[in-house]
């Protein structure tokens, strides 16, 4: 089993045939034919099920192909490291959505700061979808809040964040300084996709007490949610870090949760086996940065008292 084999194997599962692998690695489909079934005869298991002229990944082929872009993306890092001698610094860096609102911006522009060079690319999705792409080598490293299910990944804790229940001028909550968690009952409100973790950790809050609200939003942008807060009068919960403007104009009320349970930390996260560049050391530093979270001083701040 060489490299040559996984890179076939690999681009036989993303094309999904033969004769597409073929194509892309410009290789004869006799030799990419050959390569698999070498492949299935060395690990003596079948990794794609051929149904009416289709190829379909097996379980075993699944676990392979995760192993495969790892060992494929250090094979090709070390060979770009002895070949090149003077090596662009880059960083594939990804984020869950609410961090790549309210702070990734930030942060690539102090990267850029320190490391004049560097190549930064960036990509925002929900927690999972990240979770997806660090497994598969599509990225170095992200920041996300949403829980990391993966044991092949590294998480560490980074940056103190906070949720808040908000509501605009408009909402008959906006000029209480305390509300009851039963009062939540029924109430409209703004809410993320499926797959993100301000949304997971709210709606585990609401079934732990019985409560039921009414999503009348779903979105998976930030702005879309607090503009269906600010001009619906929807409620939503949502990190404290996406208002500060709102919150300084005075548009906004905002309620802590009294036992603090919404507070929570974002996280650095690789891939156990990733070699950790100095990008990636230099993003951690950067991360320590905003280890602090601050609200508009003189604002308001009510309580959701848990009863």
């Amino acid at each position: 089993m060489t490299i040559r084999h996984l890179k076939i194997f690999i681009a036989v599962a993303e094309t999904g045939s033969m004769s597409g692998a073929a194509q892309k690695l410009y290789l004869s489909q006799p030799t990419v034919s050959q390569a698999i079934q070498e492949l299935e005869n060395h690990y003596q298991t079948r990794l794609f099920e051929r149904l009416s002229r289709k190829l379909f990944i097996t379980e075993e082929g699944l676990s392979l192909l995760s192993l495969a872009h790892q060992a494929v993306e250090q094979f090709d890092n070390l060979e770009t490291l002895m070949q090149e001698k003077q090596k662009v610094p880059s960083l594939r860096l990804g984020s869950s959505i609410t961090i790549g609102t309210c702070l990734i911006p930030s942060v690539i522009q102090d990267l850029e700061k320190q490391i004049p060079n560097i190549e930064i690319f960036s990509v925002s999705s929900n927690t999972w979808e990240i979770e997806q792409k660090l497994l598969q080598s599509q990225l170095d490293a992200a920041v996300v809040e949403g829980n990391i299910e993966s044991p092949d990944l590294v998480c560490i804790p980074v940056i103190h964040d906070r949720l808040v229940l908000c509501c605009s001028r408009s909402h008959e909550f906006y000029d209480r300084h305390c509300i009851h968690a039963p009062e939540l009952n029924g109430q409209r409100f703004a809410m993320r996709e499926n797959g993100s973790g301000t949304r997971k950790l709210f709606e585990q809050y609401l079934h732990n007490r019985g409560l039921r609200v009414r999503v009348c939003w779903e979105a998976n942008c930030p702005r879309t949610i607090l503009n269906a807060v600010l001009k619906n009068n929807m409620l939503a919960v949502m990190s404290s870090r996406l208002m500060r403007h709102e919150l300084i104009r005075d548009r906004l009320h905002i309620f802590r949760n009294e036992t603090e349970e919404w507070d929570r930390n974002f996280k650095l996260v690789y891939h156990k086996n990733k070699y950790l560049t100095p990008e990636i050391h230099a993003l951690k530093d950067v991360l320590e940065k905003y280890k602090r979270l601050d609200l508009p001083e003189g604002k308001a701040v009510g309580m959701l008292v848990n009863e």
